[in-house]
C-alpha cells in the first residue's frame, strides 16, 4: 500500500479534535458554507477534522458592573450563535465526552463550546451553570489582562494593570473553580499567571487543562508554560494542548517574523511528551484567534499535522491520544467529579 494511502487511512481512522478555535465577532460568517474563516465545516470535512471546540472569546474590559454585564451578554450571544450555526447536516453539539465519540465510528462533526475569559462571569457565579447548560465544556479563567477571578500571564497597563492584582486567584476565582467542578466544566489555565495557575491545580478536584499553549523552555514567552507548570498539570492528570501560534513556537527571525511550521509544533509536542508523558499532551490550533503555521494554515490542512507526528515516530494509538484521547479523558474525569464519582 502506498505511504500516502496509509497516511490517509490513518488520519481518517483518528478522532481528530481541535480544542481551541475562536469565532469572528460580531460579524460571524456562517460556517456551514465556504468562508474566509480558518475553520468552517467544509474545511473540516476536507481536512478530516472531526471535532472542534468553538470558543466564545471575551477581550478583557473594565472590572465594573457595566463591563461585566456587556461581557456576559456577549458570551451568551456567542454561545447561542455557535449552537445555531451547528444545526443541520450530520453535526452534533457535544457537551459531554460521549457526544464526541460518535464522530469516531460514523461520518459527522462534533461541535463543542467553551468560554474564553471568566471576565464574562462578572460577579454572578450562576452564569457558569448557564454556560454549561448551553453546552460549554471548559472556561478559560482569564485572557490578557487581570480579571476579577485571577491574575493574567499578560497584564494590560492600558487597563491600569499592575504586574499582579490578586497575587494568584481571588476568593471569587476560588469559588468559581469549585462551582466549575460541580458542573463538570474543565478549568482552562491558558493565559493565566503562574501564581494563579498553580493555585488552580492545587484547588481543582478535576484535572486542569491548558487548551492552547506551548513550552517555555523552547520559546520564552509569558503565555507558555515552564517545566514546573508542565509537571504540575501532569501531577493532577491534566493535559497541555500544544498550539499553532507562531509567536509561542519559535523566536522571530532577523526580520522580526515568526516562521513556524508543523515541525515546530511537533518539537513542542516532543518536548512535553519527554517531560511529562504522552498521556498529558495534546494539540490545538487557536485558528481564527492568531493560530496558523506552515502546513496547518486552516482546518483543511489537518492531515499534515498527522503526517508530521507519524514521521516523528508516534504510532496510530499515540496519535489518537494526542489528537483527542487525552483531552477526552479529562472531560470524562470532570464529568465524574460533577456526578460525585
Amino acid at each position: 500500500m502506498p505511504e500516502t494511502q496509509k497516511l490517509a487511512e490513518l488520519h481518517a481512522a483518528t478522532l481528530t479534535l481541535d480544542t481551541h478555535v475562536d469565532i469572528p465577532w460580531p460579524e460571524t460568517p456562517d460556517p456551514r458554507g465556504e468562508t474566509s474563516r480558518c475553520v468552517d465545516y467544509p474545511k473540516m470535512t476536507k481536512g478530516g477534522l472531526k471535532a472542534v471546540v468553538f470558543a466564545a472569546y471575551l477581550p478583557q474590559g473594565p472590572r465594573t458592573a457595566e463591563g461585566y454585564q456587556a461581557a456576559g451578554a456577549r458570551a451568551e450571544a456567542m454561545l447561542r450563535t455557535i449552537r445555531d450555526t451547528a444545526a443541520g447536516g450530520d453535526r452534533r453539539i457535544a457537551s459531554r465526552s460521549t457526544d464526541v465519540e460518535f464522530a469516531r465510528a460514523q461520518p459527522g462533526t462534533a461541535v463543542l463550546l467553551a468560554v474564553e475569559n471568566g471576565y464574562a462571569m462578572g460577579e454572578d457565579i450562576s452564569r457558569l451553570a448557564l454556560w454549561r447548560g448551553l453546552g460549554a465544556c471548559y472556561v478559560t479563567l482569564t485572557h490578557n489582562g487581570h480579571n476579577q477571578l485571577a491574575d493574567s500571564a499578560i497584564p494590560l497597563p492600558g487597563l491600569g494593570d499592575a504586574p499582579t492584582l490578586h497575587g494568584g486567584l481571588s476568593p471569587l476565582g476560588r469559588a468559581a473553580i469549585a462551582e466549575m467542578n460541580k458542573l463538570g466544566l474543565l478549568v482552562d489555565i491558558s493565559h493565566v499567571a503562574k501564581s494563579a495557575m498553580m493555585e488552580a491545580v492545587a484547588l481543582s478536584q478535576s484535572p486542569v487543562v491548558a487548551t492552547h499553549t506551548c513550552c517555555r523552555t523552547l520559546r520564552d514567552h509569558p503565555r507558555n508554560l515552564d517545566d514546573e507548570q508542565l509537571d504540575a498539570i501532569a501531577s493532577v492528570g491534566g493535559v497541555v494542548q500544544v498550539t499553532a501560534v507562531p509567536a509561542f513556537l519559535r523566536n522571530a527571525d532577523a526580520d522580526g517574523r515568526h516562521r513556524a511550521s508543523v515541525a515546530d509544533m511537533a518539537d513542542h509536542v516532543d518536548y512535553a511528551v519527554k517531560r511529562i508523558g504522552l498521556e498529558h499532551v495534546g494539540i490545538s490550533s487557536d485558528f481564527d484567534g492568531g493560530g496558523g503555521v506552515e502546513g496547518w494554515r486552516d482546518a483543511s490542512e489537518s492531515l499534515n499535522l498527522t503526517a508530521e507526528l507519524l514521521r516523528r515516530g508516534y504510532d496510530p494509538l499515540q496519535i489518537g491520544q494526542l489528537w483527542s484521547g487525552n483531552f477526552l479523558r479529562c472531560m470524562r474525569a470532570a464529568e465524574g467529579v460533577a456526578a460525585g464519582g
